[in-house]
């Protein structure tokens, strides 16, 4: 029997109309499923992860989770701050940010330490997933205001300003990656091919993959949630497996071409061709599909969105392979047997086929590795060694505030932020489950946890004991003076999780969880 691959690609030779039409079908309904149903984005529950995940989702149970939060900042243009003025400011942007719908409250004004910057934080309404959408009606505001006292400059930052400001700036590098691959990979395929023709088969079933990829992705979203990089990874990945897994069969049919001198027909060409590219492919993309498979493992919302788009562009690309390619593969041969056979009736000589130039490019190419494989191999591996060694000095840290690029306006001022509150630069949030009738018990331990922390100077002060309606859940937040992705921030988790929590809480047995944030 033959393989599958063989005869898939059998059959779409002997009807490529029925394939190629077939083919754009499917990814037509494709697209129509994905515009049906939509897709749906994660929310704020999905990326509850570990323990910190657990104790968000405690203290949203209790309705005591953390909002998504908004800093103003109000200093003077030059010299000193005035601070009549930068009160009055602070009054009448407190005003205007109450009166929106988006907002839940707003603090009272901080001075910094310097007293050189007033502070005014609002706190959103909603998940914070969502909190990004609404801070162009706080910016708005804010604007508003800083007209208003030209003397005073007015700052906004904060978590939706910067995951905003984060999203555009990847939203347009990916736009502008686009922009440049497309013609680079043409151009590419043009000076391998020489041709227009056969240039374009492999970029327009990579972007029919990529068409039908998409529109299964979001069907795939209402089963694993969507984190909003699955269509980036599709336009990524399945450029390149597209066109990769193309020329792997276009590559190896031209070369059986070139190698058969007009005595095979396009189908028996197409039936080499699957025979030993055929299987590549499938080999290839299922190897992929299982290695991008263990990022499920995670248990977190964006990975496991790399994964399902990953998985998805792969497998349609070696569908397009196995079914689409070999029917242009038949009709573009017949085409170019037709031209063969006008050019022998006027007398012209057949053109050459590229493709039986490649194997002497390369065997010049592998020539010093066969001549010489002991040198070759220890040339490679001193080369690969030297390309290493920067990776000596690489610092894997975790992606967070503290690494965004600081083109971002809102990390700008995120960074004065920190400059001038450094006592709040990262909370700790200490979440505990427990019957009602221990609640006081629980709100002791709590307190005797905030007054053993206020001794350690990893830590700057804490807030009050928070319980929700029902009692059962209580809060306690810490303070901690250091950027988010320091030492020292890592070691005041580690010291409330391994001293601090068992010594007092722990001792009332009762459950509880921590999480740590970076001005919420």
């Amino acid at each position: 029997m033959k393989s599958l691959t063989v005869r898939m690609a059998r059959w779409s030779a002997r009807h490529p109309w029925r394939a190629i039409v077939g083919w754009l079908v499917f990814v037509a309904l494709c697209l129509g499923a994905g515009g049906a149903v939509g897709t749906h984005g994660a929310t704020t529950a999905d990326y509850r992860v570990g323990e910190a995940g657990w104790a968000e989702a405690m203290a949203a149970e209790g309705g005591l989770e953390r909002r998504a939060t908004e800093q103003v900042l109000i200093s003077a243009r030059s010299g000193a701050l005035d601070r009549g003025a930068a009160e009055a400011a602070a009054g009448d942007l407190t005003a205007r940010m109450k009166r929106l719908p988006e907002v839940a409250g707003v603090a009272d004004p901080l001075l910094s330490g310097d007293r050189r910057i007033l502070m005014v934080e609002v706190a959103l309404k909603g998940e914070e997933r969502d909190a990004k959408d609404k801070v162009d009606a706080l910016a708005g505001q804010t604007d508003a205001v800083a007209k208003a006292y030209p003397g005073l400059r007015l700052e906004e930052t904060g978590s939706p300003s910067i995951s905003k400001g984060v999203d555009q700036q990847r939203g347009d590098d990916l736009a502008l990656s686009e922009k440049i691959t497309l013609p680079i990979t043409l151009v590419t395929l043009l000076v391998v091919f020489g041709s227009v023709t056969m240039a374009g088969v492999p970029l327009l079933l990579a972007l029919s993959s990529i068409a039908a990829a998409i529109g299964l992705s979001m069907v795939a979203s209402h089963v694993s949630p969507d984190a909003g990089v699955g269509t980036n990874v599709i336009l990524m990945i399945g450029l390149a497996v597209g066109v990769d897994y193309t020329l792997f069969y276009l590559k190896r049919e031209r070369e059986e071409r070139a190698r058969a001198g007009g005595r095979l027909s396009s189908e028996a060409l197409v039936d080499l061709a699957a025979a030993t590219s055929g299987r590549a492919v499938v080999v290839s993309g299922l190897a992929v599909v299982a290695s991008t498979a263990t990022l499920y493992l995670a248990s977190d919302v964006i990975y496991s969105s790399l994964a399902t788009g990953t998985i998805v562009v792969v497998l349609v690309a070696v569908a397009s392979s196995l079914t689409a390619l070999p029917a242009m593969l038949v009709k573009l041969g017949e085409r170019e047997e037709r031209s063969a056979r006008r050019r022998a009736g006027r007398g012209k000589p057949a053109r050459r086929t590229r493709g039986d130039g490649g194997g002497r490019v390369w065997a010049a190419l592998l020539r010093p590795a066969s001549r010489h494989p002991l040198a070759t191999l220890c040339v490679s591996v001193l080369a690969l060694l030297a390309l290493a060694v920067p990776l000596a000095e690489l610092k894997i840290t975790e992606m967070s505030r503290d690494t965004h690029s600081r083109d971002i306006a809102a990390m700008r001022v995120y960074d004065r932020l920190n400059a001038a509150f450094p006592e709040q630069r990262v909370t700790h949030q200490v979440v505990v489950r427990a019957d009602a009738a221990r609640s006081g018990e629980v709100g002791g331990a709590l307190r005797e946890l905030a007054r053993r922390a206020d001794a350690d100077p990893l830590f700057t002060g804490a807030s009050r004991v928070r319980t929700s309606a029902d009692h059962r859940i209580s809060v306690l937040e810490l303070k901690v003076p250091y950027l988010g992705n320091s030492d020292q921030a890592y070691d005041s988790l580690d010291h409330l999780r391994e001293d601090y929590l068992p010594a007092t809480v722990g001792r009332v047995g009762v459950r509880w969880a921590t999480g740590r944030g970076s001005w919420r």
